[in-house]
């Protein structure tokens, strides 16, 4: 290698360390911009917990959540929340929060409104919309009652609108060598729907229909029935006369039986004649004329 080669590289290299010392210096006066993150213990579930669940240790743990973004209604330890009651679904790692738990009561029932009531209704993949029907949906429920409107005419009336979902659960059930699956539908319904639901489940068949979120409208709905949708006449209506009751004679009044008006009495009196004279004279028994 020549002078030239030589004096180049020992110029680059005395620019690169030079480089390196100032970048170096100007770091290491730099201010340290690096803050601690100030955090503060928050209890949190420590599995997928569903509603109504009374906590326990078992379902709680204690994390450390940074302090600037410590949410509202959070509690600092588990003791602070056992006996409680989940309101809501909670997921693992959410907080517990005051707005998701209830003191009083516990299972389902903490879900249920003043003044409304909770009805469950069991469907299956055909009456119950394959399964899709969840927590939190709301749902038109359809009776359908047999010979309802006469013989071998069924009826299907729409008993409920927007009645909102509160459980749903699936159970399997071996009938001989057969799975079968139903699922458990448990609605918010007010007294008069839990009555319609009632009859609907006693005297016929329940039907689901799966409405959008965002759909509350109570839209006026006719009842079909068979002949309805097979395009049939309707039935005609035969009116049954009562037979003709004959009517008895009324009794003529019995007749009044007036007595005769007494006869009158005799003149005590008598007439004499003597003599060509005329004279009345009293009876022997002394009264007078």
């Amino acid at each position: 290698m020549d002078s030239k080669g030589i004096t180049l590289l020992t110029t680059s290299l005395l620019l690169a360390s030079g480089a390196g010392w100032a970048a170096y210096q100007y770091l290491d006066k730099m201010p340290n911009r690096t803050k601690a993150v100030e955090t503060v213990p928050v209890v949190v579930a420590s599995k997928d917990l569903t509603f109504g669940t009374t906590l326990d240790t078992e379902h709680l743990n204690v994390v450390q959540f940074p302090k600037d973004a410590l949410p509202r209604g959070a509690y600092a330890a588990v003791d602070s929340v056992l006996g409680q009651t989940s309101k809501v679904f909670l997921v693992t790692g959410e907080p517990v929060l005051a707005s998701k738990l209830s003191s009083v009561g516990g299972g389902l029932s903490v879900l249920v409104r003043p003044t409304m009531r909770a009805i469950s209704v069991e469907v299956d993949q055909v009456t119950g919309v394959s399964g899709f029907v969840l927590p939190g949906d709301r749902v038109d429920v359809l009776v359908t009652i047999e010979n309802a409107a006469g013989s071998n005419v069924a009826i299907t009336k729409t008993a409920l609108q927007n009645a909102e979902v509160l459980a749903a659960g699936v159970t399997t059930e071996e009938k001989g060598k057969r799975h079968i699956t139903t699922q458990t539908v448990t609605l918010l319904v007010d007294p008069s729907g839990a009555e319609s639901v009632a009859l609907g489940l006693a005297q016929g068949q329940i039907h689901l229909v799966l409405r959008n979120p965002n759909d509350y409208e109570v839209v006026k709905v006719e009842a079909m029935n068979t002949r309805t949708v097979l395009g049939m006449a309707p039935e005609k209506q035969v009116t049954r006369q009562r037979p003709t009751e004959t009517k008895k004679p009324e009794p003529k009044p019995a007749p009044v039986v007036v007595a005769p008006p007494p006869a009158p009495k005799p003149d005590p009196s008598f007439t004499v004649i003597r003599g060509g004279a005329i004279s009345k004279q009293n009876s022997p028994t002394g009264e007078k004329p």
